[in-house]
């Protein structure tokens, strides 16, 4: 897992592929690029100011090289866990968190090939439906790649895809 780049002032979180930050304080912005495939998810509390965004890459590890690695932000079924842990950790409560997601899209090779897309979508989904984790705004699959943002004074997620801004979630 690489490490999350912040600008000079500490405004900017910028999350890589395989990263995730959580931050408390009600100031920035926290962006990641590049949502093709892989799935963007973003917790904010309103209440605790705690912010997070979480950028993975597969579903789950396929090989003994990356079973076992608890906090691994490469895969849905360890970094999902990791984003909500370090939320809890900086004060907020589950039944504020407001969640969503972009990605999961099928750019390569559509309705064919390894659907690595859909099978990020598809862990994501049974991971929040066990949890009992509601979307409170969600753009995913298709086949455009997505840029997501997420405003920690307010919570509000917007997103760039193919040159068009869509709010995904707004108070």
């Amino acid at each position: 897992m690489g490490v999350p780049k912040v600008d000079c002032a500490g405004s900017t979180h910028t999350i890589g592929i395989a990263e995730l930050i959580v931050v408390s304080g009600k100031q920035g912005t926290m962006i990641t690029h590049a949502l093709g495939s892989c799935i963007g998810i973003t917790v904010f509390d309103p209440v605790a100011g705690v912010g997070g965004l979480l950028h993975f890459m597969l579903d789950q590890p396929r090989s003994a090289e990356h079973k076992g690695e608890k906090a691994d932000a490469m895969f849905a079924t360890t970094g999902i866990p990791e984003l909500f842990r370090q939320a809890y950790a900086k004060g907020a409560k589950k039944e504020r968190l407001i969640v969503c997601a972009a990605g999961g899209a099928d750019l390569l090779n559509p309705g064919g090939g390894m659907q690595i897309g859909r099978r990020n979508l598809l862990m994501m989904q049974r991971l929040f439906w066990k949890n009992g984790v509601p979307l409170a705004g969600e753009s995913t699959g298709g086949g455009v790649a997505r840029t997501m943002r997420m405003d920690l004074a307010t919570g509000s997620v917007t997103l760039n895809a193919a040159g068009k801004e869509e709010t995904l979630w707004e108070i």
